[in-house]
């Protein structure tokens, strides 16, 4: 494509993108602003849940076309249960990268431009078929030249190539949805709920770093060191000398998918085991290394079985371990973070529907400012109802009760004023996936046992830290009452010496100052008062309003004029 062709191709692109944001934003204007002011506020709540399934339809067929970021969005918008109703999030979460192949001949010359000589010289094989096809990128199979494998012990890879002019294309995407942000902010219904342009950023950051494969080779690298010497996990390794920002080459770590149950019985695993060690390192990405697999779906995760004789997973009694790949989503734990999840998990293992609210506000989910006692009443509810069970006996539920507490709860959480963070974003991405793949693993499975024996450990841990933290506090106390004495003997002396003195003429100035500002705002109201009492009586006794009308004008003159040409010294 020439250069005047993708030009031409991305503007078509940004009107497209743009053209259906305004004809859905003059869909919400109508609805949600004007009919309720024509007295038809019920057509619009009537209409509002179908509406919203269908502008989510909408966007999956454009998302699914247009393929780049859009793609992104929609995966973004069915995870932001805090600012968007069930239908949005509902209707999106199956969102997938459903788009066609790069023809192989624009792949080879990506990548050649990138490791700069033919791919017959840097690879020894490359298989032409894509193992996966994504909206950013796609992976194809290789085997590494003789010289490569005896440098990094490797033979078969992974060579995962950005799509040619996908950094045009998230330019062109970022940009129009930037502009559609600064629309939401005009949008009162919109901006008292969400930041947009704050979304917008979080998102563009995470779009960013997932399409530079150098960032994505830093992150495998450091998980890999996490779980060095732990026998539960793999990752794959990366070939650096074969590796650029546009293009990633790692070892090929190809096993069993986490989700094909029947391969896994097949190779000798217990689904129910792969489920309890995949929670165990999850949690432990969390709470120990504080950087957590963000995207931890069926597709990235492998089950590796490993050969039994004097292992190390067999002396821990397994004979599999997992092994993650695609490290370009990951979440960053910072300590005031981890610190509030602490809290909360072990709030929700107690079922402490007080600690849990407590916990959402230090993470900074929730304001300070919210009304939680209504918040409080559900959660103790949930856990009332709900604390406790497993996938299998939630399954046995009747569905119109979890509807309507869903509705009622969710209904109450919306209207709090909360917005997730990106980091807290993500986590609850890695969480929600993680809880549904292990419950499709093993339906018996219980989030709530894995979740206990952490938040056993975490409260011991969190006995010998306030121990500490209390001795350190005496130690300082001790420190402030010993010179305490001191600090109130010199206060005396000077104040018998006469060398204490108070300023008041600031405070003064600035009373005067607010008491002139006092009468000038009240003779704006009485203006006020004054001309639309005049008005209303013009055609009933016109010489009283009229009046009314002229008088105004004196508290009018004084609101406007009053303080003028006299200029109070700060």
């Amino acid at each position: 494509m020439t250069d005047a062709a993708a030009q031409g191709a991305h503007r078509a692109r940004y009107r497209r993108i743009l053209s259906f944001a305004a004809r859905e934003l003059v869909k919400i204007w109508w609805f949600e602003l004007i009919l309720p002011r024509l007295g038809l506020r019920s057509v619009a709540e009537r209409t509002r849940s179908s509406r919203m399934q269908r502008f989510a339809r909408r966007f999956h067929v454009l998302a699914v076309e247009l393929g780049g970021l859009m793609i992104k969005v929609g995966q973004f918008m069915s995870s932001r249960l805090d600012v968007l109703p069930p239908e949005i999030t509902k209707e999106l979460e199956g969102l997938q990268d459903e788009v066609p192949a790069v023809p192989f001949a624009d792949i080879r010359r990506a990548a050649e431009a990138e490791l700069g000589r033919p791919l017959t010289q840097a690879f020894a094989w490359f298989d032409e078929t894509p193992v996966a096809a994504a909206s950013l990128g796609q992976a194809h199979r290789a085997r590494l030249t003789a010289q490569d494998a005896a440098d990094t012990g490797l033979g078969h890879v992974v060579v995962k190539v950005q799509r040619p002019g996908i950094d045009e294309i998230v330019a062109v995407d970022l940009a129009v949805l930037r502009r559609v942000a600064r629309w939401l902010t005009r949008v009162r219904l919109v901006a008292d709920r969400v930041d947009a342009p704050g979304l917008i950023e979080e998102f563009a950051v995470t779009s960013l770093e997932e399409i530079d494969y150098l960032h994505e080779a830093a992150s495998a690298e450091r998980f890999r060191e996490n779980f060095a010497g732990d026998a539960r996990i793999g990752a794959p390794e990366i070939v650096w000398e074969r590796s650029t920002r546009r293009v990633l080459t790692l070892s090929d770590v190809t096993a069993i998918k986490i989700n094909d149950v029947e391969a896994l019985r097949a190779a000798g695993i217990d689904p129910s085991e792969v489920a309890d060690v995949f929670a165990e390192v999850m949690f432990d990405q969390v709470f120990t290394h504080s950087f957590v697999h963000a995207d931890p779906h069926p597709g990235n995760i492998f089950v590796t079985p490993v050969p039994s004789e004097g292992s190390e997973t067999e002396r821990a009694g397994r004979n599999f371990r997992l092994t993650f790949i695609d490290f370009g989503m990951m979440a960053e734990v910072p300590d005031n973070l981890r610190a509030g999840l602490r809290t909360l998990l072990i709030a929700v293992a107690g079922r402490d529907s007080k600690g849990l609210v407590a916990a959402a506000q230090e993470i900074g989910v929730l304001l300070p400012s919210a009304d939680t006692a209504e918040l409080e009443r559900a959660l103790r509810a949930l856990f009332a109802r709900f604390g406790g069970m497993g996938f299998a006996e939630l399954s046995t539920v009747d569905p119109r009760e979890f509807a309507d507490f869903a509705d009622e709860f969710g209904d109450m959480v919306r209207s709090l004023p909360l917005q997730l963070p990106e980091n807290m974003l993500l986590l609850i991405r890695a969480v929600s996936l993680t809880s549904g793949m292990c419950s499709s693993l093993d339906p018996t499975f219980n989030v709530w046992d894995a979740a206990e024996p952490y938040a056993g450990r975490l409260l011991r841990d969190e006995s010998g830290n306030l121990m500490q933290e209390m001795a350190q506090q005496a130690m300082e106390t001790m420190a402030v009452t010993y010179g305490l004495p001191k600090k109130i003997d010199a206060i005396i002396t000077r104040v018998d010496d006469g060398n204490v003195t108070f300023d008041t003429s600031r405070l003064e100035r600035r009373l005067d100052r607010l008491e002139g500002i006092a009468r000038r705002i009240g003779s704006g109201v009485l203006f006020a008062a004054m001309l639309v009492g005049g008005a209303l009586l013009v055609p009933s006794i016109a010489p009283l309003g009229i009046t009314l009308i002229c008088v105004s004008a004196l508290p009018l003159l004084h609101s406007v004029f009053a303080g003028v040409g006299r200029r109070t010294p700060r």
